[in-house]
């Protein structure tokens, strides 16, 4: 059977995947705290006004109570998996530069896969949520999320020679990622209220094994693995040089300034990641909660709103790229996500929750960017390093972001639910800083003229 080297289906179907679950498993466990706190069944209809808004009535006390327990939960779960998908990320993916890049791919499906198997009969039987925090830490041992986009990424790298079309090829790919966010969005809450939890679950664990089908048979693998690769090594302290080899190489045998070009733009990708997925990820309880009182629906229709953010941010990078240097457009998305945070924080109806999206046309430009600003620095034997690094960031960041903010989200929502939207919205001050730093210091000059291809290879002669 012919190999094919297209990796956007196996991304478009995990990220489908997963981004139908994230809602339905936030919805899942905020109705089963409902049920267990209050021994009352949880009641959803088709008013988008469902919830009780009367602040001294009984049943608004409960509804703050169930957020911030709920908020707390996710908190926790998100800390359980991150450890071992933290390790995993960092020694599957660099490793892919000398192993392949379809075990970064492979191995997150398999955990998705039982993961929604466990959801499946958890919901099915009536199980105790407390058994999600065995599934996390299992699931998290297959690497998760943060490994499979950058072995994904990484693979996009390998296949794309062309340095200049590097940063449109990467935005495709979160192009995909966003509007597969908002159909998965907009579907999840038709799924819920169709199917219910179960067979949604089921729904997805079968989305998983096609992808396992089709990375493990119909993909073709980027990098040619050597006869030594397969020769054992000679005791366990070569075992572990091999695996960590790649990162420390990429840090040690750059020139000065290239290497403080690396950690400068990792850490500008970490701070706006950071506050990015802290505010965004408290949309849904915001949502559920007074003012807004939104079902499941509302849900999917806001998720969904989210698609129309990813494709102007795509058309954003396409057009800029054509007109002004990298480091510009990051600029110009940061701005468009603090417009929007500070707009949602003060988001009291249905229209202006809907209407946030508009000044977070272009928030989604910063990351493919920094990908591709990273991407373009480094050799292309050592994408696998580099993108490792970014994976292991968004893992530590994501699940910092996420602790932090479901926390002060639990601590604020009783006296005002949109301080967590301002915060991250002043947050931004600190990439922008960092930004700032690189255009007024000596860096404004030739370093920066490393994201230039032709200036990449000048220094690569130079390292070699």
């Amino acid at each position: 059977m012919r190999k094919v080297l297209c990796v956007e289906p196996v991304i478009f179907v995990y990220m489908f995947a997963s981004y139908l679950t994230s809602p339905l498993v936030q919805q899942f466990i905020y109705r089963r705290l409902w049920e267990e706190e209050y021994n009352s069944t949880f009641v959803s209809n088709s008013n988008a006004t469902s919830c009780e808004q009367n602040k001294s009535s009984p049943t608004y006390i409960k509804q703050k109570e169930v957020q911030e327990k709920a908020s707390v939960f996710n908190m926790q779960l998100d800390l359980t998996g991150a450890v071992p998908s933290l390790i995993v990320a960092f020694v599957i993916v660099s490793n892919g530069d000398r192993q392949g890049r379809k075990r970064s791919l492979v191995l997150p499906s398999m955990g998705a896969l039982i993961a929604n198997i466990c959801l499946t009969a958890i919901s099915y039987f009536s199980l105790s949520l407390s058994i999600l925090f065995a599934v996390a830490f299992f699931t998290g041992l297959f690497g998760s999320m943060a490994t499979f986009l950058g072995g994904g990424f990484a693979f996009i790298a390998d296949v794309c020679h062309d340095e200049k079309q590097k940063t449109t090829r990467i935005a495709v790919v979160d192009l995909i990622i966003g509007m597969v966010s908002g159909l998965a969005g907009l579907l999840s809450g038709y799924f819920l209220r169709g199917t219910g939890f179960t067979w949604t679950f089921v729904t997805v664990s079968l989305l998983h094994a096609i992808n396992i089908i089709y990375i493990i048979f119909l993909l073709e693998d980027t990098v040619d693995v050597s006869e030594l690769q397969h020769q054992a090594p000679a005791s366990y302290k070569e075992v572990l040089r091999e695996t960590f080899s790649g990162v420390y190489m990429l840090f040690k045998t750059a020139p000065y300034k290239k290497r403080i070009l690396i950690i400068v733009l990792l850490f500008t990708f970490m701070t706006y990641l950071f506050t990015a997925f802290g505010g965004s990820s408290l949309f849904t309880l915001y949502e559920l909660g007074e003012p807004l009182c939104w079902n499941e629906v509302y849900i999917g229709y806001g998720a969904a709103a989210f698609t129309s953010v990813s494709l102007s941010s795509f058309l954003g990078v396409y057009l800029f790229s054509k007109c002004l240097k990298d480091i510009y457009i990051v600029f110009i998305g940061i701005f468009s996500y603090i417009g929007g945070m500070v707009m949602a924080a003060f988001a009291k109806t249905t229209l202006l929750m809907f209407l946030v999206r508009v000044p977070s046309l272009l928030c989604m430009m910063p990351i493919p960017v920094l990908r591709s600003m990273l991407s373009k620095v480094v050799l292309p034997g050592e994408q696998g390093a580099v993108f490792a690094c970014i994976a292991c960031l968004e893992v530590v960041t994501g699940t910092i972001s996420l602790s932090v903010f479901n926390i002060l989200y639990a601590a604020t929502v009783a006296w005002f639910s949109g301080f967590s939207f301002l915060l991250s919205a002043g947050l931004c001050l600190i990439p922008l800083s960092v930004l700032c730093w690189l255009l007024c210091t000596s860096w404004n000059g030739e370093d920066l003229a490393l994201l230039v291809p032709e200036e990449v290879s000048s220094i690569e002669s130079v390292d070699s």
